[in-house]
């Protein structure tokens, strides 16, 4: 019994990495396995995500997220303070550290900080704006979340071209934060937050922290094509191994055979002739909706994979999955760890920390969101 309950709650938890799984599997009995499969496949990408994942992990496990989140939120004194850091937080952090491990990192302080200063009833609201500004920060930077760091690959473009592309979405997304944020908050005074005092660190602690620090540039040359991706990933799996071996618990190596499946899936869909022409006339010309209705299905990074072997245009193709994250709750995958973390906190609870209000309030202000900036996409093309 214990075997079938694990085996059920790892299909819920892993339920695009099955799916990817089927599709790889099907699409083998119309193109069989075979030397051309290791084409398919995007070692440099996968070397990249896993990289970055490895140095966001052990910068998890060094503690340095709550070392700066306590440090900002003893400092708030008005309810809208308060909710402009927890907001914020997860807006510019996710540039850099993706949208996933953002939200792991602040959406927990969140909840006990309004907890703590007596506003739990905000919570819905905060945690709602915390995973919409972490879905739409990482939009910035091809780091930012795993659909960007592939497509910008496969693109060509410079890093400033991708960031110019992004950056006008990425500022009216702020903008927009910032008036519901002052709109909705008062500036209503709280009670003083707690530090939760954390210990000095060790010499050992210190040295990690540069070592991390250097991996995590490293990274950002690799994704500039500065550095080659194996010496980056070599780099990060042998200091991480010798410092904090327990780090590599942190990677989501799923994400990473989703990617693998996904690549057999669309490379021998591309092998179909058939197949191959009909996707490219469905979606060429309407890479930003197609990225957009399809997100809202199987989640934007799926999406980015999915079409991305029939498209002209990746930029356009980036557009539309960084804004198919808003919508549905699926539509992002880091959108459901906000989730996850607010219904574990209020579980069986109801009215106004009922799981209903929560997906009532993250489709209200997820549909607002999408149609401002797909309004933007249309005035600016």
């Amino acid at each position: 019994m214990h075997f079938l309950a694990s085996c059920k709650k790892l299909l819920k938890n892993e339920a695009v990495f099955f799916i990817s799984l089927v599709l790889a599997i099907i699409s083998c009995f119309f193109c069989p396995p075979g030397e051309r499969y290791l084409g398919y496949i995007d070692f440099r990408v996968l070397a990249i995500l896993l990289g970055l994942m490895l140095v966001m992990s052990a910068y998890k496990r060094l503690g340095i997220f709550d070392r700066i989140c306590g440090f900002l939120l003893s400092r708030t004194r008005t309810v809208r303070q308060l909710s402009f850091v927890l907001v914020m937080l997860c807006f510019f952090s996710s540039m850099l550290i993706t949208n996933d491990v953002a939200l792991v990192a602040f959406v927990p302080f969140a909840l006990y900080a309004l907890k703590k200063s007596g506003y739990e009833k905000k919570s819905v609201f905060v945690v709602v704006l915390q995973t919409i500004a972490a879905n739409l920060g990482s939009m910035l930077l091809p780091s930012g979340n795993p659909q960007n760091l592939y497509l910008y690959h496969l693109s060509g473009m410079s890093y400033g071209e991708f960031v110019l592309l992004m950056l006008p979405y990425t500022l009216v997304s702020f903008a927009l934060l910032t008036f519901i944020l002052l709109l909705f908050c008062r500036k209503e005074p709280i009670a003083p937050i707690p530090r939760q005092k954390a210990a000095p660190y060790k010499p050992k602690d210190k040295m990690c922290l540069v070592v991390y620090s250097f991996l995590f540039l490293l990274g950002i040359l690799t994704v500039c094509r500065v550095i080659p991706y194996y010496v980056f990933l070599a780099a990060c799996v042998l200091l991480i191994a010798v410092l904090d071996y327990k780090a590599f618990a942190g990677a989501d190596y799923f994400l990473l055979l989703t990617f693998i499946c996904f690549f057999i899936f669309i490379g021998n869909l591309g092998s179909l002739e058939a197949v191959r022409n009909w996707m490219q006339s469905l979606v060429n010309g309407r890479e930003v909706l197609a990225g957009i209705v399809s997100s809202q299905f199987i989640s934007n990074v799926p999406a980015a994979l999915m079409l991305s072997g029939f498209i002209d245009s990746y930029a356009l193709l980036v557009i539309g999955t960084d804004l198919g994250g808003l919508g549905t709750l699926i539509a992002s995958m880091a959108s459901l760890i906000s989730y996850k973390y607010y219904a574990r906190a209020f579980s069986g609870q109801k009215g106004d920390h009922s799981r209903a209000k929560y997906l009532l309030t993250f489709t209200y202000y997820n549909v607002i969101f999408l149609a401002v900036l797909l309004a933007l996409y249309f005035i600016i093309r």
